[in-house]
């Protein structure tokens, strides 16, 4: 069972009962993976339902798979939130894949001074799609019970208003203070961790974001690339904070 499906629209499962997997999902169970009748497979629907069951028909169109063992799992803690600025060659993509492997909870697409890709008419629906499809497709891959949200598209602006109310570290290669400092705040129910472009984090936006209560961390010596600095520094908090 390499695979995990998702039905976000359904609720409670008991033992015995039989779901239906409709054609979004049928299709790769049928089609891509040949999963025959008699055959175990897993599925959820991404608030933390996990269930294991055997196939009783497969067909491109709909897989009825009947429930025989049934969990649920909580949510791991702190909840994080990548917020992760636009990028060039796909790069803001790769991120969104690698972190939701990692167990980010939230991704917000930020729109930062230096970002060379911009979102702006038709494209910021586009782009969020995009964005929530990859992160649907990631947790599948890695067997994620609970799927992570992307969220609006977020102005310099709007992150600003944010980091009064969250705990916010900003990555940057050039701050004082490590992620893994005792000077650096990982404790409490949440945090966001905000990832500048490929160009970096404007002085402007720095000076902004810590006004409002932000703080600035490094991660070590070289300088990551915008595509691998938030997976990175999840994969730290979820050491130090025992989410693994």
């Amino acid at each position: 069972m390499a695979n995990f499906y998702l039905r976000e629209d359904l609720d409670d499962v008991d033992v015995g009962d039989e779901v239906e997997l409709g054609a979004s999902e049928a299709r790769h169970i049928a089609t891509v993976s040949r999963t025959r009748a008699g055959e175990r497979i897993l599925f959820g629907n991404g608030r933390g339902l996990r269930v294991s069951g055997t196939v009783i028909s497969a067909a491109p169109e709909l897989v009825v798979v009947r429930a025989e063992s049934v969990d649920t799992s909580v949510r791991a803690s702190p909840r994080i939130t990548l917020v992760q600025a636009l990028a060039k060659g796909g790069r803001d993509e790769l991120a969104v894949q690698a972190a939701t492997e990692l167990g980010v909870d939230a991704v917000i697409p930020w729109s930062a001074d230096r970002s060379v890709t911009r979102w702006e008419g038709q494209k910021v629906a586009k782009g969020n799609q995009r964005w929530a499809t990859i992160a649907r497709e990631a947790a599948k891959q890695s067997m994620r019970t609970w799927l992570p949200e992307v969220l609006p598209l977020a102005s310099t602006r709007d992150l600003v208003e944010l980091a009064a109310d969250v705990r916010m570290l900003v990555l940057d290669p050039t701050a004082d203070v490590a992620l893994w400092s005792p000077d650096t705040a990982l404790d409490g129910p949440a945090l966001t961790l905000v990832v500048g472009p490929e160009g970096g984090i404007s002085p402007a936006e720095l000076d902004a974001l810590c006004a409002a209560g932000a703080q600035q961390v490094r991660l070590g010596g070289a300088v990551l690339r915008t595509s691998t600095a938030g997976p990175a520094a999840l994969a730290v908090i979820n050491t130090l904070r025992k989410r693994w």
